[in-house]
């Protein structure tokens, strides 16, 4: 089976309630950005990491705003069910901007990234990365990855939601990105049963497609 949640913020804690010790091998677990488990390669990091990596079943993760991607981009990429991956060690992997994987025969296309809402905090600190904001280049290949499929996957799983659903989500879309047009693109374009997103840290369902995600764990 295959199941999705919201950021997890480096907190163990999420990795200890009920719906989660129904996982078995053989199962993965998606996290819509912000993992945050590589953030400061302290020891007590180091050590929540070796317990995440002996859980049965596969934890997969999208980078979001608030990664430590100067840790991150040090892990080897490696091929994974059909699409570009960062290995972390045991079950762990970073789904990379712009792939589609293959699970369980579904489709699934990744796109993380997006704009931190405490910028003006962290970009003057040694915290903040120009890098999570997603790139020209990864949506050329985002783009080249869709159609490569036909504009046809299962289920899109993204860091930011599309711009065009915040009056829905009651929350501001604090800076327009390129990835916001690339988001819009693909709601006209591309074929998918469901959108999930992390970043609005609330778990709600906007008819008919799109959900965010945060506490709740969804199956797919």
């Amino acid at each position: 089976m295959i199941y999705v949640t919201g950021d997890t913020h480096g907190d163990i804690e999420r990795f200890k309630v009920p719906e989660l010790k129904k996982l078995h091998r053989g199962d993965t677990l998606i996290i819509c950005g912000d993992f945050g488990f590589l953030w400061d390669n302290s020891k007590k990091e180091a050590s929540a990491l070796k317990k995440l990596m002996s859980k049965d079943y596969t934890i997969a993760f999208i980078d979001g705003c608030h990664e430590n991607f100067d840790l991150l981009e040090a892990y080897p990429e490696t091929e994974w069910n059909g699409g570009k991956a960062r290995y972390i060690g045991g079950n762990i992997y970073h789904l990379m901007r712009g792939q589609v994987y293959t699970i369980e025969n579904k489709k699934i296309f990744t796109f993380g990234g997006g704009h931190s809402h405490d910028y003006d905090f962290r970009h003057d600190s040694k915290n903040w990365w120009e890098r999570e904001q997603p790139t020209h280049d990864e949506i050329t290949t985002a783009l080249k990855s869709l159609s490569d499929n036909d504009n046809k996957v299962d289920y899109i799983i993204t860091h930011e939601p599309p711009a065009s659903l915040k009056d829905c989500l009651g929350v501001d879309v604090f800076e327009r990105l390129e990835v916001h047009a690339f988001f819009e693109e693909i709601i006209r374009t591309c074929q998918y049963e469901k959108w999930f997103f992390g970043k609005c840290h609330i778990d709600k369902h906007i008819p008919i497609k799109f959900y965010a995600v945060f506490n709740n764990i969804i199956t797919l």
